[in-house]
C-alpha cells in the first residue's frame, strides 16, 4: 500500500473505531410521556404570534410576486407588446395576487 493511501485511510479508520467506541445510553420507558396526552393539553400548539418573522413560503410568494409585478410592469411599458399579450399577463397576475391588477396598479409592488 501506498504511503499516500494510509494517509488517507487513517482519518476513516479513526472516525469507524470511535463510532464503534460509543455505546449510546439507554432510555427508561417511563420518562418520556405519550405524544396524543401533550398534544391533547395545549390546543394553541400553532400559534405563531411571537414571531418575528413570517413564515418562509409566505415570503418566496411576496418575492416571486414582486418579480412577476416587475415582469408585467416592464411589458405595459412597452409599446410594441401587443394590448392582448398585456391584459393576459394582467389577468393571470390578478389571479395569483388575488386583487385586481392593471398598470397602475404594479406601481404598489
Amino acid at each position: 500500500m501506498k504511503p499516500i493511501r494510509r494517509l488517507l485511510c487513517l482519518p476513516f479508520l479513526l472516525c469507524a473505531l470511535a463510532a464503534q467506541a460509543q455505546d449510546a445510553a439507554p432510555q427508561p420507558p417511563g420518562d418520556a410521556a405519550p405524544p396524543a396526552a401533550a398534544a391533547e393539553e395545549d390546543k394553541d400548539w400553532r400559534d405563531i404570534s411571537a414571531y418575528d418573522f413570517g413564515a418562509l413560503a409566505d415570503t418566496t410568494r411576496r418575492l416571486e410576486l414582486v418579480a412577476l409585478a416587475m415582469q408585467v410592469r416592464d411589458f405595459c411599458a412597452d409599446r410594441r407588446v401587443p394590448d392582448e399579450f398585456v391584459r393576459e399577463r394582467l389577468a393571470r397576475f390578478a389571479a395569483l395576487s388575488g386583487r385586481a391588477e392593471d398598470c397602475r396598479t404594479l406601481v404598489d409592488y
